[in-house]
């Protein structure tokens, strides 16, 4: 399989999948499918998990990345790469280039996480740190390529990125031959393409649905429209399918195999990762829960048994703190709350022999007693509670109020 970077828009098809497969062996790793027996019984048919968080690199990046850039001539081979990126494809161009003998240029935000500039330079890439977002690091890292020659790799697309991730399809119906539904994550598209190209040819009643951040969904409007539209300024915690506009290729594709593209929210993201943790003992990322997301939103309407294709691990030990909570949070498992009290010796502890009583764990406490606000005898105080659910955190502030404190919040 080499083609020159000009064979861009060339189709891709089951034989392209096949190629990257042979490709790729020993190369990336035939990752696991693990069932979840809570999944299932919300579903009401086997749900897997196919675990590309376990790819090497942590994602599934690396499989298109390799395919592309062993896919190239050797005078361009010769030039080097340039990537631009803010994670996961950057840690996959890092490692294929390196596995590949060439030279690898990564630009990426000036605000990337540290783990994951450290994990670039590691695979042997060269990072270079410009711009505050992603499109500013884009626009440097195509300027480079046409300085230097050195051939750009895009995410997602170019036709052998997406063969090269469609190999995750091939490994899911050999894994899972009675498949009835695929849930994939989709950001530009490469990953959904991919699969689906592979799926399709092979098991066309296998139903395919696309999974996007409802604050980063180019999708919907893209395929109402025909074609690929901007949506401006996407934003969502899952960075890995936080994309403005879908690649012309991947397009082409989804709007052809994939059966439906459906959307998630910020709540639906942080509940599905700290499910992942909780109940299949996985760390993933924000953009990997997503069809997860989509199996809690609508339980009901998936055709087992289903694969949900969790495509990558590579979440910011920050990042992965705020999710929790917020996916606590979510689920009603932790509550904040404000209240005034009486400022005198002992007031305090007799409010958290309240919440002792009504078994709310505390986790925070801020006391104020200097705002202008309050009455001289006054004393303000923020608690951080960790609660089991809706129901107790209602009993919590029940609670509060008949005990005979003003509840702010």
């Amino acid at each position: 399989m080499s083609y020159s970077t000009a064979d861009s828009l060339r189709p891709v098809t089951l034989d392209d999948v096949r190629g990257a497969q042979k490709m790729l062996t020993g190369v990336a790793r035939a990752t696991a499918m693990e069932g979840s027996r809570h999944l299932s019984q919300l579903v009401g048919s086997p749900v897997h998990l196919k675990c590309e968080n376990l790819q090497r690199t942590g994602s599934f990046k690396l499989r298109g990345a390799y395919v592309r850039i062993a896919g190239l001539l050797p005078e361009e081979r010769a030039a080097g790469v340039v990537a631009a990126s803010a994670g996961n494809h950057a840690q996959g161009v890092a490692l294929a280039s390196s596995l590949l003998g060439v030279h690898s240029t990564v630009f990426m935000p000036d605000g990337a996480p540290l783990p994951k500039i450290s994990a670039t330079r590691e695979y042997g890439a060269e990072v270079r740190l410009h711009g505050q977002v992603v499109d500013e690091t884009l626009a440097a890292a195509q300027e480079y390529a046409a300085e230097t020659g050195a051939v750009f790799i895009h995410p997602f697309d170019h036709p052998d990125i997406i063969a090269g991730q469609g190999t995750v399809g091939l490994e899911i119906l050999d894994q899972c031959p009675e498949v009835g539904t695929i849930v994939v994550g989709i950001g530009g598209g490469g990953l959904a393409a991919g699969i689906a190209v592979a799926v399709k040819a092979v098991r066309p009643d296998v139903r395919i649905v696309g999974v996007q951040a409802a604050g980063a969904a180019a999708y919907p409007p893209s395929l109402a429209a025909g074609r690929p539209v901007t949506v401006a300024n996407p934003a969502t915690m899952a960075d890995g399918i936080r994309v403005g506009r879908p690649g012309d290729v991947p397009f082409a594709l989804v709007e052809e195999l994939v059966d439906e593209v459906r959307t998630v929210s910020e709540d639906q993201l942080s509940a599905a990762l700290l499910l992942c943790l909780e109940r299949a003992k996985m760390v993933v990322e924000p953009a990997g829960a997503s069809p997860v997301a989509a199996l809690l939103a609508e339980p009901g309407t998936f055709a087992g048994p289903v694969v949900a294709v969790l495509s990558g691990g590579n979440v910011d030990p920050v990042l992965l703190q705020r999710v929790l909570r917020h996916g606590m949070v979510a689920q009603g498992r932790y509550l904040a709350v404000r209240l005034r009290l009486t400022d005198r010796p002992g007031a305090l502890a007799t409010l958290l022999g309240v919440l002792s009583g009504v078994d709310a764990n505390v986790l925070d406490v801020s006391h104020v007693r200097t705002d202008p606000r309050l009455g001289l005898a006054e004393a303000e105080v923020e608690l951080h509670l960790e609660t089991k659910g809706p129901a107790h955190c209602t009993e919590v502030g029940r609670s509060l109020r008949e005990a005979g404190y003003t509840v702010i919040d």
